[in-house]
């Protein structure tokens, strides 16, 4: 619980931050902050249950420049959550660290179309555990894994609410700070490291609507690597759904629906199985911020 005050205490610092005059300046921000909390308790309940009190902070951030030819955009994405129950401690249930950085320079004149470069990483803030599995196990921690994608190519924005950016040269690493889990996101055994070439694409949307009261983003990345596996398609999709009941009451709806060819299906006896799509949702009522 200590993980998501703090995550929540250091997001609302960072937004305080202001920058000047949007209407002068090429810089231009937006996004939503928030945290989500629910809580359950049972008095002499005859239709059974048990107390559990749950909460999760997010912040969901956007810092762009355009002058002159040139686009650079930011997205930052962290969200953190935690769960506890009278049968059980506290647990996460919601995690993830999402940074993409891309940096782009006009072709023609109408200035939709650039030479654009990209940069993009994911982990995740602490430890994860299958607790289906008795003993419960670890499989997952901060940096383990981590992946970040590199590339260059040509990026469509016909307006500042779409993107969509295709690259033939693409490269990808996986990483494992802890060795013991090197096969489980396809690293060889013993190693730290597995970069990829390969061909993405990604397509990024961001709109407000309903009077500003709906905020719609959505990221869907698709990378393929040139090699025996050439077609299998890696997909990684978030999507985020805020509605603004009052000026700081939100509902929420988050979403991350991804396929990892190299990520195998391990059942809670521990065998593998073949690669499947893996997803997860979040639906939050809580307190939010709009910037």
């Amino acid at each position: 619980m200590k993980r998501l005050f703090v995550l929540a205490a250091a997001l609302t610092a960072f937004i305080s931050l202001r920058a000047e005059d949007e209407a002068q300046s090429p810089w231009k921000h937006n996004g939503m902050v928030g945290v989500n909390a629910s809580q359950t308790s049972f008095t002499n309940w005859s239709a059974g249950g048990e107390n559990s009190i749950s909460g999760n902070a997010y912040f969901n951030g956007a810092l762009n420049y355009t002058q002159d030819g040139t686009s650079w955009t930011n997205d930052l994405d962290a969200n953190f959550g935690v769960i506890n129950t009278e049968s059980q401690d506290w647990r996460k249930n919601v995690d993830n660290l999402h940074l993409a950085s891309k940096y782009g320079r006009t072709i023609n004149q109408k200035g939709v179309f650039y030479y654009a470069a990209l940069l993009d990483f994911k982990t995740q803030f602490a430890p994860g555990y299958d607790y289906g599995a008795t003993p419960q196990r670890l499989v997952s921690d901060f940096m383990t894994p981590a992946y970040l994608n590199i590339s260059v190519g040509i990026d469509y924005k016909p307006n500042e609410h779409l993107s969509a950016y295709y690259s033939p040269v693409a490269g990808k690493m996986t990483y494992v700070n802890d060795t013991t889990f090197s096969t489980a996101y396809g690293v060889k055994k013993g190693e730290k490291m597995r970069w990829e070439l390969g061909t993405t694409f990604k397509v990024s949307v961001s709109y407000s609507l309903l009077g500003d009261k709906l905020t719609l983003k959505s990221n869907a990345d698709f990378f393929t690597a040139y090699n025996e596996s050439f077609g299998n398609v890696d997909v990684n999709w978030d999507l985020l759904l805020g509605y603004n009941l009052s000026k700081f009451i939100t509902l929420t709806f988050q979403s991350n629906l991804k396929y990892d060819d190299d990520i195998k299906y391990v059942d809670s006896e521990g065998n593998k199985h073949g690669a499947r799509v893996q997803y997860k949702e979040t639906l939050g009522l809580g307190l939010s911020y709009k910037f």
